[in-house]
């Protein structure tokens, strides 16, 4: 990084120091809870099914995203390819049926 560059990026920060806008007022100053005040305290415990239940979606969607591909090369995989890809969603479906076994789909 040359000496020139330096100097632009710290013109730039200065020049957008000088013209922005400041308006304080409280509620620009409070962190942003989704339109909910923030009140109480930080470590308020929380349910832990709702974790485990984001986690159980991020999984899954993370693994559907492997059957496009396959879905894409079918034909010229054969028999092999469809094979593995049964043995894929079969340990997908069992780790689905241990987690409806355990209650982790449940809200309530």
């Amino acid at each position: 990084m040359s000496l020139l560059d330096f100097v632009f990026v710290l013109g730039i920060l200065g020049v957008s120091r000088l013209v922005q806008r400041r308006h304080t007022y409280p509620e620009k100053l409070t962190p942003y809870e989704c339109g909910i005040p923030p009140v109480g305290d930080s470590r308020a415990p929380f349910a832990v099914r709702y974790y485990i239940f984001a986690l159980l979606f991020v999984v899954f969607d993370v693994e559907a995203v492997f059957l496009y591909p396959w879905a894409l090369v079918f034909r010229s995989l054969g028999g092999t390819g469809f094979i593995e890809m049964m043995i894929f969603i079969a340990v997908l479906l069992l780790g689905l049926v241990y987690a409806w076994g355990k209650g982790a789909l449940e809200w309530i």
